[in-house]
Order: structure tokens, then C-alpha cells, then sequence
């Protein structure tokens, strides 16, 4: 689901759309085939000098900084698609930090 600045952005995008395609983002050659980011990605990540980094990456983020904001696997798993808790378990990554808060907070609770 799109929220915040994403969402607004894609209102912006709707607003000059192609009407021959129902495509967000058609070839420019041929509206019924969606663009290829391939290429202008992977210029982008050379351009920034960024090593070993795939689009697909990108979802593992997303997973991790999920449970790091407290949404439960079962919620990671809708937003991702994924329909076992065991695919969500492979994508969401917490960090040492967001782990040592836990562990922090939980004994702020009990012992103080």
C-alpha cells in the first residue's frame, strides 16, 4: 500500500498519464510494455558508487524497517505478499540496535 510522500507522488504521476495504456510507467516505444528500470537503476547505483546492491534489496529493507517500526510478521507478510511467516522470518532483518532497545525497554518496564 502507498502512504505519505509515495502516495502523493503517484497522484502527481496520474495527472499526466498516458490515456492508451493502463500502465503507470509504459516503454515509451510501445504503451502496452512497462519501461524497463534495468538500466537507469544500475546507472544510478554506479553513479553513486554503490557495490553489490540489487532493486530487490530494497524489500529487505523495507521488511526490516517494518519490524523495526513494531508491525508483526503477520502484517509484514501482507504487505509483502508472502504467504508463510517463514519468507517474512528470511526478510526482515532487525538491527543489534533495534534489538538492544527492545531488550532495554522491556527491563525499563519490569525493574524500574
Amino acid at each position: 500500500p502507498l502512504q505519505s510522500h509515495a502516495h502523493k507522488l503517484m497522484q502527481e504521476r496520474y495527472k499526466i498519464r498516458r490515456t492508451d495504456t493502463d500502465l503507470v510507467f509504459p516503454s515509451s516505444k510501445n504503451p502496452f510494455v512497462p519501461f524497463d528500470f534495468r538500466v537507469p537503476f544500475q546507472r544510478v547505483i554506479q553513479n553513486a558508487f554503490i557495490e553489490d546492491f540489487r532493486f530487490h534489496d530494497l524489500r529487505h529493507s523495507s521488511a526490516s524497517y517494518l519490524a523495526m517500526s513494531g508491525a508483526t510478521l503477520s502484517e509484514i507478510a501482507a504487505v509483502l505478499g508472502h504467504k508463510t511467516l517463514s519468507m517474512v522470518k528470511r526478510y526482515s532483518h532487525i538491527t543489534d540496535q533495534h534489538t538492544s532497545n527492545v531488550v532495554k525497554k522491556m527491563n525499563r518496564q519490569i525493574f524500574e
